[in-house]
């Protein structure tokens, strides 16, 4: 009789202690998975950010620059497309990732012509509202890359956590899974070529 009553004691505490590592586990992933959807929060703020900026800087130079509408209207484009975009945390697919940083490549692409065209304007180049919106556009594309290491490394640990044995099978229970990363655009390894 004393042995059933400490066969069922062990067996209570394994139980229990089953039961507490799951708890721990699962309220982890939980706040791993909180963290990167706060990570993505904080990346589409600053896309936003900048979204905000390029009609203040488009209006900027089309003041010096009218006969460049074929590059102000790719900005407008580009922004309007990007804008238009919402990928929800909790639907985020490596092809949404992938057609999200398409949009936002755009935009980064058509600005690039627009600034490339500002070179043939010196009066624009020293404009003060010129020059506001670029320190403002570079300080954003900046945050705009600390954001993107931050959730990066964000869902690197959520993906590993949720990957690792015994939590995998949590994971999996619970419908818990794996976060895309941004990842560099199609060409960024090779140099651009400058030309004097």
């Amino acid at each position: 009789m004393k042995k059933k009553w400490i066969i069922l004691i062990v067996m209570a505490v394994v139980v229990f202690g089953i039961f507490m590592s799951c708890k721990s586990s699962y309220n982890d992933m939980v706040t791993q998975d909180e963290a990167v959807g706060t990570a993505w929060s904080n990346v589409e703020n600053q896309y936003q950010r900048r979204a905000d900026l390029i009609p203040n800087l488009v209006n900027t130079v089309k003041g010096y620059a009218e006969h460049e509408k074929s590059t102000l209207d790719a900005v407008i484009t580009a922004r309007s497309k990007a804008t238009q975009m919402h990928v929800d945390i909790e639907d985020l697919t490596p092809e949404k990732m992938q057609a999200y940083q398409k949009a936002q490549g755009e935009i980064g692409s058509a600005l690039g012509r627009l600034l490339a065209i500002t070179e043939n304007y010196p009066d624009l180049k020293a404009n003060e509202n010129f020059q506001t919106l670029m320190a403002q556009l570079e300080g954003t594309e900046n945050r705009i890359s600390v954001e993107r290491r931050n959730f990066n490394e964000t869902a690197r640990t959520y993906n590993t956590g949720i990957r690792r044995f015994p939590r995998n099978i949590l994971a999996g229970l619970f419908g818990f899974e794996k976060r895309p990363y941004f990842e560099a655009q199609e060409g960024a390894e090779k140099a651009p070529e400058v030309k004097f």
